[in-house]
Protein backbone atom coordinates (compact mmCIF):
# COMPACT_ATOMS: atom_id res chain seq x y z
CA UNK A 1 0.00 0.00 0.00
CA UNK A 2 1.53 3.54 -1.04
CA UNK A 3 1.85 6.01 1.81
CA UNK A 4 2.58 9.94 2.22
CA UNK A 5 3.84 11.78 4.46
CA UNK A 6 2.35 14.14 6.49
CA UNK A 7 3.90 16.73 8.78
CA UNK A 8 1.76 18.17 11.85
CA UNK A 9 1.53 19.19 15.43
CA UNK A 10 0.30 18.55 18.74
CA UNK A 11 -2.90 19.96 19.77
CA UNK A 12 -3.03 21.01 23.42
CA UNK A 13 -6.17 22.93 23.72
CA UNK A 14 -9.34 20.80 22.68
CA UNK A 15 -12.63 22.06 21.92
CA UNK A 16 -14.76 23.78 19.64
CA UNK A 17 -13.27 27.22 19.63
CA UNK A 18 -9.94 25.56 19.48
CA UNK A 19 -10.89 24.06 16.32
CA UNK A 20 -12.29 27.06 14.78
CA UNK A 21 -9.50 28.86 15.11
CA UNK A 22 -7.29 26.10 13.97
CA UNK A 23 -9.52 26.04 10.76
CA UNK A 24 -8.94 30.18 10.09
CA UNK A 25 -5.66 29.42 9.64
CA UNK A 26 -6.28 26.63 7.39
CA UNK A 27 -5.19 23.92 9.47
CA UNK A 28 -7.21 20.59 10.00
CA UNK A 29 -7.50 19.48 13.59
CA UNK A 30 -7.51 15.42 13.58
CA UNK A 31 -7.10 12.55 16.12
CA UNK A 32 -5.49 9.02 15.64
CA UNK A 33 -7.32 6.23 17.29
CA UNK A 34 -6.24 2.50 17.94
CA UNK A 35 -3.23 3.10 20.13
CA UNK A 36 -3.06 3.41 24.00
CA UNK A 37 -4.70 6.51 23.90
CA UNK A 38 -6.11 9.33 21.33
CA UNK A 39 -3.39 11.33 19.62
CA UNK A 40 -4.99 14.65 18.68
CA UNK A 41 -3.00 16.51 16.26
CA UNK A 42 -3.46 19.28 13.42
CA UNK A 43 -1.88 20.21 10.06
CA UNK A 44 -2.13 22.17 6.82
CA UNK A 45 -5.10 21.30 4.67
CA UNK A 46 -2.56 21.06 2.36
CA UNK A 47 -1.02 17.74 3.49
CA UNK A 48 -4.01 16.06 2.96
CA UNK A 49 -4.69 16.94 -0.70
CA UNK A 50 -3.24 13.42 -1.62
CA UNK A 51 -4.52 11.29 1.00
CA UNK A 52 -8.06 12.86 0.71
CA UNK A 53 -8.95 14.07 -2.93
CA UNK A 54 -8.07 10.52 -4.62
CA UNK A 55 -10.00 7.03 -5.14
CA UNK A 56 -6.62 5.04 -3.39
CA UNK A 57 -6.44 4.29 -0.09
CA UNK A 58 -2.92 5.34 1.18
CA UNK A 59 -1.03 4.97 4.64
CA UNK A 60 -0.33 8.13 6.34
CA UNK A 61 2.94 8.04 7.89
CA UNK A 62 1.96 11.30 10.04
CA UNK A 63 5.21 13.44 11.95
CA UNK A 64 3.86 14.94 15.16
CA UNK A 65 7.15 16.91 16.15
CA UNK A 66 9.52 13.96 15.92
CA UNK A 67 7.19 11.19 16.66
CA UNK A 68 5.99 8.84 13.95
CA UNK A 69 2.30 7.34 13.81
CA UNK A 70 1.29 5.00 10.53
CA UNK A 71 -2.30 5.28 10.13
CA UNK A 72 -5.11 5.25 7.71
CA UNK A 73 -8.03 7.24 7.42
CA UNK A 74 -11.12 6.32 9.40
CA UNK A 75 -13.45 9.33 8.87
CA UNK A 76 -13.91 12.86 7.52
CA UNK A 77 -15.94 15.75 7.90
CA UNK A 78 -16.75 18.07 5.40
CA UNK A 79 -18.24 21.48 5.76
CA UNK A 80 -22.04 20.94 4.27
CA UNK A 81 -21.76 24.81 2.89
CA UNK A 82 -18.28 25.47 1.66
CA UNK A 83 -17.46 21.36 1.47
CA UNK A 84 -14.39 21.96 2.78
CA UNK A 85 -12.17 19.47 5.37
CA UNK A 86 -13.21 20.23 8.87
CA UNK A 87 -12.01 17.15 10.57
CA UNK A 88 -10.18 13.83 9.73
CA UNK A 89 -10.16 10.82 11.97
CA UNK A 90 -7.47 8.16 11.73
CA UNK A 91 -6.67 4.64 12.77
CA UNK A 92 -3.34 3.60 13.82
CA UNK A 93 -1.52 0.67 12.32
CA UNK A 94 -0.03 -1.55 15.40
CA UNK A 95 1.45 -4.70 14.02
CA UNK A 96 -0.61 -7.70 14.65
CA UNK A 97 -3.72 -5.68 15.22
CA UNK A 98 -6.21 -5.88 12.43
CA UNK A 99 -7.78 -2.98 11.40
CA UNK A 100 -11.16 -1.70 9.81
CA UNK A 101 -10.87 0.84 6.68
CA UNK A 102 -12.98 1.46 3.81
CA UNK A 103 -11.77 0.59 0.55
CA UNK A 104 -12.86 1.73 -3.04
CA UNK A 105 -13.63 -0.77 -5.26
CA UNK A 106 -12.63 -0.73 -9.26
CA UNK A 107 -14.25 -2.27 -11.79
CA UNK A 108 -12.52 -3.28 -15.06
CA UNK A 109 -13.00 -4.01 -18.75
CA UNK A 110 -16.33 -3.03 -20.77
CA UNK A 111 -18.84 -5.12 -19.98
CA UNK A 112 -20.55 -7.41 -22.19
CA UNK A 113 -23.79 -6.24 -21.59
CA UNK A 114 -22.98 -1.98 -22.02
CA UNK A 115 -21.68 -3.65 -25.34
CA UNK A 116 -25.09 -4.57 -26.30
CA UNK A 117 -26.99 -1.29 -25.34
CA UNK A 118 -27.16 -2.03 -21.47
CA UNK A 119 -26.57 0.46 -18.85
CA UNK A 120 -24.25 0.15 -15.85
CA UNK A 121 -25.44 0.78 -12.83
CA UNK A 122 -23.08 1.46 -9.78
CA UNK A 123 -24.66 0.69 -6.24
CA UNK A 124 -21.81 0.31 -3.78
CA UNK A 125 -18.82 2.23 -4.36
CA UNK A 126 -16.81 1.12 -1.46
CA UNK A 127 -16.59 -2.01 0.70
CA UNK A 128 -15.23 -2.65 4.67
CA UNK A 129 -12.04 -4.60 4.73
CA UNK A 130 -10.58 -6.33 8.17
CA UNK A 131 -7.14 -7.22 8.27
CA UNK A 132 -3.85 -7.18 9.39
CA UNK A 133 -2.11 -3.75 8.77
CA UNK A 134 0.52 -6.14 6.60
CA UNK A 135 -2.30 -7.80 4.06
CA UNK A 136 -3.97 -4.56 3.43
CA UNK A 137 -4.99 -4.76 -0.31
CA UNK A 138 -3.85 -1.30 -2.59
CA UNK A 139 -6.92 -2.01 -3.93
CA UNK A 140 -9.59 -4.40 -5.21
CA UNK A 141 -10.37 -4.69 -8.61
CA UNK A 142 -13.24 -7.02 -10.61
CA UNK A 143 -13.10 -7.57 -14.24
CA UNK A 144 -16.78 -7.03 -15.34
CA UNK A 145 -16.10 -7.78 -19.12
CA UNK A 146 -18.48 -10.60 -19.05
CA UNK A 147 -21.08 -9.24 -16.71
CA UNK A 148 -24.35 -9.71 -19.30
CA UNK A 149 -27.62 -7.83 -19.10
CA UNK A 150 -30.03 -8.67 -16.12
CA UNK A 151 -26.46 -9.51 -14.07
CA UNK A 152 -25.09 -8.20 -11.22
CA UNK A 153 -21.69 -8.38 -9.12
CA UNK A 154 -22.58 -8.83 -5.30
CA UNK A 155 -19.84 -9.44 -2.70
CA UNK A 156 -19.23 -12.58 -2.68
CA UNK A 157 -18.14 -12.53 -6.33
CA UNK A 158 -15.01 -10.30 -5.10
CA UNK A 159 -11.67 -12.58 -4.60
CA UNK A 160 -9.90 -11.53 -0.97
CA UNK A 161 -7.30 -14.45 -1.43
CA UNK A 162 -7.39 -15.52 1.91
CA UNK A 163 -5.34 -12.11 2.87
CA UNK A 164 -8.82 -10.14 4.19
CA UNK A 165 -12.22 -10.35 5.66
CA UNK A 166 -15.14 -8.06 4.14
CA UNK A 167 -17.44 -7.06 6.03
CA UNK A 168 -20.31 -6.51 4.36
CA UNK A 169 -23.17 -8.83 3.45
CA UNK A 170 -22.05 -11.69 0.68
CA UNK A 171 -25.54 -10.83 -1.09
CA UNK A 172 -24.72 -6.93 -1.26
CA UNK A 173 -24.94 -5.77 -4.72
CA UNK A 174 -21.71 -3.85 -6.27
CA UNK A 175 -22.90 -3.22 -9.91
CA UNK A 176 -25.46 -4.52 -12.51
CA UNK A 177 -26.35 -3.96 -16.21
CA UNK A 178 -29.69 -2.81 -16.51
CA UNK A 179 -31.84 -3.18 -20.18
CA UNK A 180 -32.55 -0.21 -22.34
CA UNK A 181 -34.40 0.36 -25.48
CA UNK A 182 -31.31 0.05 -27.40
CA UNK A 183 -30.18 -3.43 -26.31
CA UNK A 184 -29.86 -5.91 -28.73
CA UNK A 185 -29.07 -9.66 -28.35
CA UNK A 186 -25.90 -11.32 -27.60
CA UNK A 187 -25.58 -13.59 -30.59
CA UNK A 188 -26.80 -10.53 -32.65
CA UNK A 189 -23.21 -8.28 -31.02
CA UNK A 190 -21.32 -11.64 -31.80
CA UNK A 191 -22.48 -11.59 -35.51
CA UNK A 192 -21.53 -8.10 -35.98
CA UNK A 193 -18.14 -8.41 -34.45
CA UNK A 194 -17.45 -11.94 -36.25
CA UNK A 195 -18.86 -9.72 -39.63
CA UNK A 196 -16.75 -6.80 -38.81
CA UNK A 197 -13.14 -9.17 -38.20
CA UNK A 198 -13.93 -10.76 -41.07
Amino acid sequence: MKSIQISAKKRIELGGSSAARLRKQDNIPCVIYGGDEPVHFYAHKNAFRHLVYTPEVKIAEIDIEGEIYRAVMQDIQFDPVSDAIIHIDFIQLVPGKPVTVEMPVTLTGNARGVRVGGKLKLVLRKIKVRALPENLPDSITHDITELRVGQSVRVSDLSTGGAYEILNAPSAVLCSIKTTRNVVKDSEEETESAEATA
